[in-house]
């Protein structure tokens, strides 16, 4: 059975530690990530995602106004529970194929998402469910895209 999701964001940084700008689509450079963010380069969290899933636990709790970008995600997603994929689980995701790398982040005090938010459960939210992935074919992604487990 195919799970299938869709993007709902796309959103990049010139600096590492901020809230990402919603660009609507993006260049996602092979064995780099999106082309123009503080987080490409040559390593395994070259791309995060968030799912809007993960999001309404976050409204639920209270939060308000959360916009794509604001937990440094580069891709927001809808349809596919991304912190139940396994790590080494391909994506297609619009033109691109990326890999799971990691599941959940690092909380950093000097974060953007932080100092708004404070030591509380919306940011944790994000530290155990967004997803880090790489780039293993490059290409466009944009809102809109369908998003593809490959099997």
């Amino acid at each position: 059975m195919t799970k299938m999701g869709r993007v709902l964001g796309v959103n990049k940084s010139a600096e590492r530690i901020r809230m990402k700008e919603s660009i609507g689509e993006a260049n996602f450079i092979e064995n780099f990530g999106v082309e123009g963010d503080a987080h490409a380069g040559n390593w395994h969290k070259q791309v995060s995602l968030l799912g809007t899933e993960s999001v309404k636990k976050m409204e639920a709790l209270g939060a308000t106004g959360m916009t794509s970008g604001m937990f440094a995600e580069n891709i927001r997603t809808e349809g596919i529970i991304l912190y139940e994929l396994p790590i080494g689980t391909k994506l297609r995701i619009g033109d691109t194929i990326q890999e799971v790398t990691k599941i959940g982040k690092e909380s950093c005090e000097e974060s953007q998402l932080t100092r708004t938010f404070g030591d509380c459960i919306v940011p944790n939210i994000m530290m155990e469910e967004g997803i880090f992935t790489k780039v293993i074919s490059g290409g466009m992604v944009k809102v809109g895209d369908e998003i593809e487990v490959i099997e």
